[in-house]
């Protein structure tokens, strides 16, 4: 079993502290002593996600970490034996890892900013959906390619910049109405375009980015506000808004989101982006991605077409 002895994290230098940390906990022990099997649903759609994602990587992974394990959704989706050696859960929410265990899958409350593990313990971490939730997300990538045994996998996903933004518009444009101006309400999201960046400057190997859109549509935008408590997702920055709005805000939002996005059937869209994230801990002879220009072959014979460069244009 991995060390439970915290280390002091790394901070990049760039780090910045964006997310209250102890109102992201209380968010998440709150959904997980509520009704959390009624607004699950994201966080088992991004761990099948994951998990499908394993059952495409030819290779045992015995001894497993799972980071932001929420209910534990993961574990009805992992395939074969992974974790076969051992797997250990562990959220920021005591709560949620309280709800996770499971008599061989044991879960402990733990921070990804200030991992509880010792270095070259696992060969497969995996968090699905919660590091968006982290202030300095290099430094905590860094610490899991340290956790990892070299060749390891990182495998974990997170909601990207697109997320909510049916949302965010609405909020927007009533409050600049009716205030002249705007505070932010909704957390702010790592945009696809920097994850692969954010991967390679943690130092892990062979990097891969993509992501995916899902769409849920709700009668009203108070379900969605209210879905949005049940998951524990609601707004925790530093910069929050703390005052309560006028009575009014709140349905002016829902009536413009009603304007804006309602379907031909009345009800009205949300957006999550799910940014997936893949990288390997170093190791010798692992395979590299070849340097720009060294290929044998030319595109353009592989697809029978001709090569223009960068100033041609095609019939020019």
């Amino acid at each position: 079993m991995p060390s439970a002895t915290p280390k002091s994290p790394p901070r990049s230098a760039d780090a910045m502290t964006v997310f209250d940390r102890s109102v992201v906990r209380r968010h998440r022990d709150r959904a997980a002593a509520g009704d959390w099997a009624g607004h699950a649903f994201l966080s088992d759609h991004a761990a099948a996600a994951l998990a499908d994602r394993l059952c495409d990587v030819t290779r045992r992974f015995g001894r497993v970490i799972v980071l932001g394990c929420q209910g534990g959704e993961i574990l009805d989706h992992l395939p074969g034996d992974t974790g076969g050696d051992w797997l250990v859960q562990a959220d920021l929410s005591a709560e949620f890892a309280g709800r996770a265990w499971r008599h061989d899958r044991p879960a402990l409350a733990g921070d990804e900013e200030l991992l509880p593990f010792a270095e070259a313990v696992a060969d497969l971490v995996i968090s699905p959906l919660s590091l968006h939730w982290v202030n300095d997300l290099p430094g905590a990538l860094v610490q899991i390619n340290r956790t990892l045994v070299p060749d390891g996998l990182f495998l974990g996903s997170m909601l990207g910049g697109d997320t909510l933004f049916e949302l965010r518009r609405s909020i927007l444009e009533v409050e600049a109405e009716m205030t002249g101006g705007a505070s932010p309400r909704i957390s702010p999201f790592t945009e696809v375009r920097d994850a692969g960046g954010l991967l390679q400057r943690a130092g892990l190997a062979l990097p891969v980015v993509d992501s995916d859109t899902v769409t849920v549509t709700y009668d009203n935008p108070f379900k969605l506000l209210a879905d949005l408590r049940g998951m524990g997702e609601t707004h925790a920055g530093l910069t929050r808004y703390k005052a309560t709005p006028p009575r009014a805000f709140w349905p002016a939002v829902a009536a413009r989101y009603q304007a804006l996005f309602a379907e031909a059937d009345g009800r009205i869209p949300a957006t999550f982006q799910i940014i997936t994230l893949s990288g390997w801990a170093p190791a010798a002879g692992q395979q590299r991605p070849l340097r720009p220009g060294s290929a044998a072959a030319r595109l353009a014979d592989a697809l029978d077409t001709q090569e223009h460069s960068a100033g041609e244009k095609a019939g020019g």
